[in-house]
């Protein structure tokens, strides 16, 4: 969501309760303020939007896909890149059946469409692969796996993560040592980041270095874990298993039948695991660069089934179809329906004898993709979640401030009628304890819109819409 701010091209809004129906419409969140998102990888998406825009072609529904599609597209090259370089190293069985289990990953398909930094950083990991001096490999070149690494990095600096393991066996694998460093890292390293850093410059309006306030925000000052921590075995007992889902006994059976060659890439998937197991703020996405090595294995595996590796490959195209269906299609899929209902409400923009929507979110921030789906100036917002930057101990976001006493929050923060929002959202869950406001400033039910099938905490089954009448 954070990205879609930058290419909707909206404005940065600071809003307030108080100033609901002032604000310009647009978002960027805290990250944008400290510096430690780069404008490169967004740069691509807000240039299909201008062209969009250049040509009038800028419907919401294009706007909405086109980066989608886009994304998708190059997760199709990394695909035929990866069954390619097996191709090399391997027979072409081997090559068509990692290939089959690369297609049918349902993670791959939850996240390959996404325009994630994680989605890029994994599609270009997949890429520089296809150039890494595997032994054996017919399609290395150290310029071009090198120059996608430093894209990756740029993109989301963990990248370095994966392959930090990568690059230090290359180097100690390399003859001349001192030439691939002066001849390839250095120059390919100092003029990408240089680039990053130009055009971040460039749209931040001052020096900024993205990379390093990334490092020192995130690992160093650890921030992420004010957005939640887990346990340290939290990857190996319950993130690495979903991620890999019905892949998991292959992958196993592969490891223990895999050549030397593919050494490596077991030594980087378990230290992928071992460095984020590290960090207390954990999700399932940041593993997912590592996914693509993992069906080197299960690849491996199926072709060594010999007589079994049909029925096999069945039962995993169907139990990986099953999960891809239900989370793509089914499960948490409210958000986006209900700013496809809300987007039918920019037309009331248009009218001069009703009043202008404004819709106030009372969810766990960044439950919506909010501007990206919504391509009008109509005023919303939601409860903030920024972390604490100056080491206050008592210091509480919006949003927590609101659920420790919702109907007390909504008291003060309107006080006077005049300052609601013309449309609440919210889950059915906090239902109960805002009735009362609710009632007092006559909103009505509008809409009830299915979110999951397995609510937790503050996130219901269904997501509500109120308007006020």
């Amino acid at each position: 969501m954070v990205y879609w701010g930058l290419v909707s091209q909206y404005s940065l809004c600071r809003c307030s309760a108080k100033s609901l129906m002032s604000v310009t419409h647009g978002y960027l969140t805290w990250e944008w303020a400290a510096g430690i998102r780069g404008f490169s990888y967004p740069l691509i998406f807000a240039a299909l939007y201008k062209i969009l825009h250049l040509f009038t072609y800028d419907a919401v529904q294009l706007l909405i896909w086109l980066p989608r599609v886009m994304q998708a597209l190059l997760a199709a090259l990394a695909d035929i890149k990866l069954y390619s370089l097996i191709r090399s190293l391997e027979d072409t069985d081997t090559a068509k059946w990692t290939y089959l289990c690369q297609l049918c990953s349902w993670f791959t398909w939850y996240c390959c469409t996404r325009t994630l930094s994680n989605t890029m950083e994994t599609t270009l990991t997949t890429l520089a692969l296809y150039y890494y001096p595997l032994p054996g490999s017919k399609t290395h070149s150290s310029t071009k796996y090198l120059t996608l690494v430093a894209l990756a990095v740029i993109c989301r600096p963990t990248a370095m993560i994966v392959w930090f393991p990568l690059l230090l066996c290359h180097f100690w694998q390399d003859n001349n040592k001192l030439k691939l460093i002066t001849h390839r890292c250095l120059p390919i390293g100092v003029l990408t980041v240089g680039i990053s850093i130009l055009i971040d410059c460039m749209f931040y309006g001052k020096w900024t270095v993205v990379q390093y306030n990334f490092l020192k925000l995130n690992v160093l000052h650890n921030v992420a874990e004010f957005y939640g921590s887990h346990p340290w075995h939290w990857y190996l007992t319950q993130g690495f298993l979903v991620v890999i889902g019905p892949h998991l006994p292959l992958f196993i059976y592969g490891c223990t039948l895999a050549s030397k060659r593919y050494r490596i890439l077991l030594i980087t998937v378990g230290w992928t695991v071992m460095v984020y197991s590290l960090l207390a703020h954990k999700e399932f996405r940041f593993i997912y660069p590592v996914l693509p090595f993992c069906m080197v294995f299960c690849g491996i595996a199926l072709v060594n089934l010999k007589t079994w590796r049909r029925p096999a490959a069945c039962v995993l195209l169907v139990s990986n179809l099953v999960l891809a269906l239900y989370t793509g299609l089914l499960h948490q899929r409210g958000p986006l329906d209900v700013m496809s209902h809300l987007q039918n409400l920019c037309d009331h923009n248009n009218s001069i004898n009703r009043t202008p929507p404004a819709v106030l979110f009372l969810m766990p921030c960044h439950s919506t993709p909010f501007y990206s789906h919504v391509h009008c100036p109509m005023k919303m917002r939601f409860l903030e979640c920024p972390p604490d930057l100056t080491g206050d101990e008592s210091y509480k976001d919006e949003a927590e401030r609101f659920f420790d006493d919702p109907h007390h929050w909504l008291m003060t923060s309107f006080p006077y009628k005049s300052m609601l929002p013309t449309h609440l959202v919210f889950f059915d869950v906090l239902q109960q304890e805002i009735v009362a406001f609710l009632d007092e400033n006559t909103f009505v039910k509008s809409t009830e819109i299915f979110h999951t099938h397995f609510p937790e905490g503050r996130v219901g089954n269904n997501i509500l819409v109120y308007q006020r009448h």
